[in-house]
């Protein structure tokens, strides 16, 4: 197997340093692409065994399968009668120690054409259970390490939100000693995105939610991060228009251009140093949440380390962040087990 894995490294690297001079060769970017693919794969298989091992004393860990909603025939026309739903994987978490009833986190993972297994979320996922919540993490259509069928389903900001709102249903189906008046969901970046509008579509199944670093504004965002940026958008598989010629469904696809749905309690954490989600995108959600007279909370840390991962790192900066979190959470689900603030060091090391 290591031999085999090795092969397939080398392949790979073979590949991508041959195509600087062949970049316009179909074929090969076909091979190319098929590599990436395999490569997820393995990646998320191998991350998601490290999560049983680093996981498993706290719950019982499950890969489980459901449906979300139809794939749309295009993205201007609704699915045909009849077509197949999407199949959605996702892990599933139930502490190995609790009481009658639990609260239930839905936790969307970040990045686009990401997936849940990184390294960045695990001790998030520990945290999360040491204080007694079942969890449900979808790897919602577009998600990467499951092929390129699926990885092409991405449907940014539309369908992704039904696959991770169906992933609630699955669990409170599956599960019935978890309470479906205590269920949160939680995301960072674009899952952070994918949280505000999940409760902004759903705002009667949430009773709180929690949006780090969300990407608020798709147009503001295309306008820093440029054109190649916007072609992620604009491919043929995806929205298939540039915001100047769609600029009202970019806007449907953007917390900051719904802020008046917002029902539900809302935590925002953000930082002003973040290079991946600029500021001026958090500032830009603030600002539509206010003037829509919504009651919410937020806080925007100040040249905090670690940037966009300000609040998932190991540091005591990066705890006390958290802490803030699961404190706001437990006034809305009250989980079995608060987390202590006791346990976060005074002074740095």
């Amino acid at each position: 197997m290591h031999r085999w894995l090795y092969g397939l490294v080398l392949l790979l690297c073979s590949f991508t340093s041959f195509s600087q001079t062949n970049d316009q060769d179909p074929g090969l970017h076909s091979v190319q692409e098929s590599l990436g693919h395999i490569d997820a794969r393995l990646t998320r298989q191998v991350n998601e065994l490290l999560w049983r091992q680093e996981l498993g004393q706290l719950a019982i860990i499950d890969k489980v399968r459901f449906t979300g909603p139809a794939p749309r025939g295009t993205n201007d026309l609704p699915p045909s009668a009849g077509s197949n739903e999407v199949v959605v994987s996702a892990l599933t978490f139930m502490p190995r120690k609790h009481g009658r009833t639990l609260p239930l986190i839905v936790f969307a993972h970040g990045e686009i054409h990401g997936n849940v297994a990184t390294d960045e979320d695990v001790h998030v996922l520990r945290e999360l259970l040491e204080q007694g919540y079942a969890v449900i993490a979808p790897d919602y259509r577009g998600s990467s390490g499951y092929g390129s069928d699926y990885w092409h389903l991405i449907d940014y900001g539309g369908l992704e939100i039904e696959d991770v709102h169906a992933a609630r249903q699955f669990m409170l189906q599956r599960h019935r000693e978890l309470d479906p008046r205590r269920v949160a969901i939680v995301g960072w970046s674009h899952g952070g995105a994918i949280a505000l509008l999940t409760v902004f579509a759903h705002p009667n199944d949430y009773c709180a939610c929690y949006a780090g670093v969300p990407v608020s504004d798709l147009i503001e965002r295309i306008r820093i991060l440029g054109k190649g940026y916007e072609e992620l958008f604009a491919a043929p598989y995806h929205i298939g228009k540039t915001v100047e010629e769609a600029p009202e469904e970019y806007r449907r696809r953007s917390p900051a251009w719904n802020a008046a749905k917002l029902q539900t309690p809302l935590l925002i954490q953000a930082n002003t140093n973040d290079q991946d989600v600029n500021i001026n995108e958090i500032h830009r959600l603030i600002s539509a949440l206010r003037e829509a007279g919504k009651n919410f909370s937020w806080q925007v840390y100040t040249n905090a380390p670690g940037g966009h991962y300000f609040n998932r790192l190991d540091t005591v900066g990066a705890h006390e962040s958290r802490a803030e979190i699961w404190g706001f959470l437990a006034r809305y689900l009250h989980p079995p087990k608060p987390y202590d603030k006791a346990k976060i060091r005074t002074s740095k090391p």
